[in-house]
């Protein structure tokens, strides 16, 4: 069994790398098992995640900052501690403020 990832460790690192990239974004794959996917992703202040599709199943918990889940059904705000479902519908996400989520997805 792998060693367990460190949450903090890779939002500190993940938001340090975001900082600096020019796309404002710096993701990491933390967990592949099957259809299960956890994926860390951290996002400077006002960059977004283009709109995309959604999995069949996913949910983002929200580990620094606040975000701004987008979708046709209604946008949500979300901050540090919160979780959410992902809507089943093409949706985005646009930091509000230096951002580090967790997004778990379950696909077929």
């Amino acid at each position: 069994m792998d060693a367990p990832n460190d949450l903090n460790a890779l939002a500190d690192e993940h938001l340090a790398a975001a900082r600096t990239s020019p796309h404002g974004r710096s993701a990491h794959l933390l967990l592949h098992e099957d259809t299960l996917r956890q994926t860390v992703i951290a996002l400077a202040s006002g960059r977004a995640l283009d709109e995309h599709n959604a999995p069949p199943a996913a949910s983002l918990q929200v580990l620094r900052g606040s975000v701004r889940l987008t979708a046709d059904s209604g946008d949500v705000e979300l901050a540090a501690g919160q979780l959410h479902p992902i809507p089943q519908e093409r949706h985005g996400l646009l930091a509000l403020e230096d951002a580090v989520v967790l997004l778990t997805a379950v696909n077929d």
